[in-house]
């Protein structure tokens, strides 16, 4: 008998004026770079806290906040997301990488915007 795995949900971050940052930023990606994380996103909603390295990684000394990696047409793709109550998954953040070392501003930007998901409940 297999055992049954129930899905993640993988929802959005809503800014407090109804706008979904990382919704739009996906919608400035070329196509295939597009897929490329929808794929990723999707392989993360169904094996949840499952999916390990290399696709995702914990971002060090930053409380619960992790990154989805995703090679793009040029560079990198990262989506900055945490997990939150009810098997669900929020997308914070999403940028090209285009050094080695990820800009802080980037990280402070998911940081902020996770804590306002959870002041807001």
């Amino acid at each position: 008998m297999s055992k049954q795995r129930s899905a993640w949900q993988v929802v959005f971050y809503i800014t407090r004026s109804g706008n979904k940052p990382v919704r739009e930023f996906l919608d400035t990606l070329p196509v295939p770079d597009r897929a490329a994380v929808l794929r990723n996103l999707s392989l993360l909603q169904e094996f949840g806290l499952d999916v390990g390295a290399p696709l995702v990684r914990p971002i060090r000394g930053r409380r619960k906040l992790w990154e989805l990696r995703v090679r793009a047409t040029k560079g990198a793709i990262r989506v900055f997301y945490f997990a939150h109550t009810g098997r669900r998954f929020v997308l914070l953040h999403g940028f090209v990488k285009k050094s080695q070392k990820t800009p802080s501003k980037e990280l402070n930007i998911a940081e902020r915007r996770m804590l306002d998901v959870l002041e807001r409940g």
